[in-house]
């Protein structure tokens, strides 16, 4: 259980998104939970304003944002901001950290997490499961162990895509290399009934989750699900080469992999890579044409890329 939380106020959106997903992903420990809330809105005055009589003042609203990350240790304030604006390249924020107060943190969390729409899909919690219509594109995905709800801006940036590409194409054989939650797996099967899809993560806990996400979803045996390092594991290779690769990933594995992806990937396949923020993508995308890919799109979401690449 979660003693000890961690809180931030940002006066700027994409800011606060960014943060948050570096502390939830690039910040060793991560948090148990994480949530980011509007937190009201701040008066500003605006220079664009008619000119007012001495002593008033016209404002402008901003809102700002509120980030608490809780831990079962307590962390160190000084550290978590230093490392924050080094991973970010942003001024370091101020951070204050207390005690969890006598809340239900889980169901507060949960509760922070609504529905998102990312292209066709609609990614909701259970506890919104009677007020989102449910059909092929709504995907049940609670906060848990694995990473992957599309609150993430690498998340709903892979799903944006895989909707994107799924409509131009049919592809025959799809792996999701670093499944998470399974989420992005789950979306293919949705939009791929005739594929054969892999979904692989070398964490043990997440590969238990992502095969439970499937299954309450209803595509449990139209995946198989793998514990693999990389893309190190017969299964896959026997599986041939995949016309669709999606790999949600941090930036230095997916450099250290390029090679081995490039050898995993059909001729003309199409590969998704995310998992890495905009200063990291150049280096990125050079070690992928290095192999053999063209790059086709690049999206930026908060700080955040996702890549869309071709196999030549």
């Amino acid at each position: 259980m979660s003693q000890y939380v961690a809180s931030l106020i940002i006066d700027d959106k994409d800011a606060a998104h960014t943060f948050a997903a570096a502390l939830q992903d690039l910040i060793d420990p991560t948090p148990d939970a994480l949530t980011l809330f509007e937190h009201g809105a701040t008066g500003i005055p605006d220079p664009a304003a008619p000119a007012t009589p001495p002593g008033a003042a016209d404002f402008k609203a901003e809102m700002r944002w509120k980030i608490d990350a809780y831990y079962e240790v307590e962390p160190d304030p000084a550290a978590l901001a230093a490392q924050l604006a080094a991973i970010t390249g942003l001024q370091a924020p101020r951070i204050s950290v207390g005690p969890v107060p006598d809340n239900n943190w889980v169901a507060m969390s949960q509760a922070a997490l609504p529905p998102v729409s990312c292209g066709r899909f609609v990614i909701h919690g259970s506890h919104d499961a009677d007020r989102v219509p449910h059909g092929p594109n709504s995907i049940l995905i609670d906060a848990g162990e694995a990473f992957g709800t599309a609150h993430h801006a690498t998340t709903s940036g892979c799903l944006a895509a895989i909707d994107r590409v799924t409509r131009i194409r049919r592809y025959a054989n799809v792996l999701d290399l670093g499944c998470g939650s399974g989420v992005l797996a789950i979306a293919v099967a949705r939009t791929l009934p005739r594929a054969v899809i892999y979904a692989s993560d070398l964490d043990g806990p997440s590969v238990a989750v992502a095969a439970e996400n499937m299954r309450l979803n209803g595509v449990g045996n139209r995946i198989q699900v793998l514990a693999a390092s990389g893309l190190d594991h017969p299964v896959i290779r026997q599986a041939g080469k995949f016309d669709l690769l999606i790999a949600n990933i941090l930036a230095n594995p997916l450099i250290m992999l390029s090679k081995s992806i490039a050898g995993a990937v059909a001729p003309g396949g199409t590969l998704l890579l995310s998992g890495l923020l905009i200063p990291q993508a150049p280096q990125v995308i050079a070690a992928y044409r290095s192999v053999g890919f063209q790059l086709v799109r690049h999206d930026r979401v908060y700080g955040w890329s996702t890549l869309e690449l071709k196999r030549l």
